[in-house]
Parts: C-alpha cells; sequence; structure tokens
C-alpha cells in the first residue's frame, strides 16, 4: 500500500465530562464518521416502559479519519472534544474489528437468567468449576457477587453472571 492509499481508520476521543452527544453531533457537522457506543440503560421514572440510553464508554467516542487526507486540527477545538488520545505523540488507531465486534454485542445481547438473592448456583466456568454458592446480588450488567465457601470460611466473590447456573432440583 503506497503513502497515498492510506485507508481511514478509528481513533478515540476523549470528551468533556458529559458531552459525548455534543462532541458526536459537531463532529459529524465537520463530516466526521462517529461512533458512540449505547447500551440500553434504566427505566425512565415518569415512563416505566421507555428505557434511557447511557453511554458504554463515558467520556470516549470513536472518529474514522485518514491519517494523511484528513484535517486533525479542526478536532482539537469542536465543541465536546477534550483531545484525541495519543500514545506519545501518536494517536494510535483502534482495529475495525473491535469496532465491529462491540456494533454485534450491542446488537445481540446475551439473555442472562435471573437469579434471586439467597439462591443456590453452580458456577460452570473458571477456576472455581462444578462450585455451589449462594447468589447475593447483581453487580451491574454482567457481574454477579455471590458467596462461596472456601477453607471453612465463606467469601464473597465478584464473576461473570454467565458463569453461573441454577442448581437442580434435588430430590
Amino acid at each position: 500500500m503506497s503513502y497515498m492509499e492510506t485507508p481511514a481508520r478509528w481513533y478515540l476521543i476523549q470528551t468533556k465530562p458529559r458531552q459525548e452527544a455534543r462532541a458526536e453531533e459537531h463532529l459529524q457537522r465537520q463530516q466526521f464518521e462517529c461512533y458512540r457506543p449505547l447500551k440500553a440503560g434504566a427505566p425512565k421514572k415518569r415512563n416505566p416502559r421507555a428505557v434511557s440510553e447511557e453511554e458504554l464508554f463515558p467520556g470516549y467516542l470513536f472518529i474514522r479519519m485518514d491519517q494523511v487526507h484528513d484535517n486533525w486540527y479542526p478536532i482539537r477545538s469542536t465543541r465536546g472534544v477534550a483531545r484525541i488520545v495519543t500514545f506519545g505523540a501518536h494517536p494510535v488507531p483502534v482495529q475495525d474489528e473491535l469496532i465491529e465486534q462491540i456494533r454485534q454485542r450491542l446488537l445481540s445481547p446475551a439473555p442472562r437468567p435471573e437469579f434471586q438473592q439467597g439462591e443456590h448456583v453452580l458456577i460452570k466456568s473458571g477456576s472455581f468449576c462444578d462450585i455451589e454458592a449462594i447468589f447475593l446480588t447483581a453487580d451491574g450488567e454482567e457481574r454477579a457477587v455471590i458467596l462461596l465457601n472456601l477453607l471453612q470460611r465463606e467469601q464473597k466473590v465478584t464473576l461473570p453472571i454467565s458463569s453461573l447456573a441454577r442448581m437442580e432440583a434435588r430430590v
């Protein structure tokens, strides 16, 4: 690939606090392609059926640019933008595959079982595989706090919810 054929790549922009949408809007007005991953948030207080959207990466958004042909200077003075994330003095591109994985994951959220506090669960992966525990609480959307009996002591451990399964009914 020659110098003139440099493809556009994704880069990370740090935004000013709670100004991700403003930065995205102003960058798009300058004809930049942006991606601000959003996830479903908590139900709204006034309308429980309506779900708010939350930033997947608060304070950041992705911008697609060509390092050679695009003008980077206006980005720094764009409303809502704090800076381009760099390592050393150079912006580091984000792999296209990573952006695509984020998009796919947000499009098809995995169903997760709902556990009740005090319910006995079985750990089905990781270093505690096939060990019984007690579900305490969800810690965010993808983690759970469980109570594990280790060496005659009860320990609170945080694991991915996906690594837990309901215990079969005992007869």
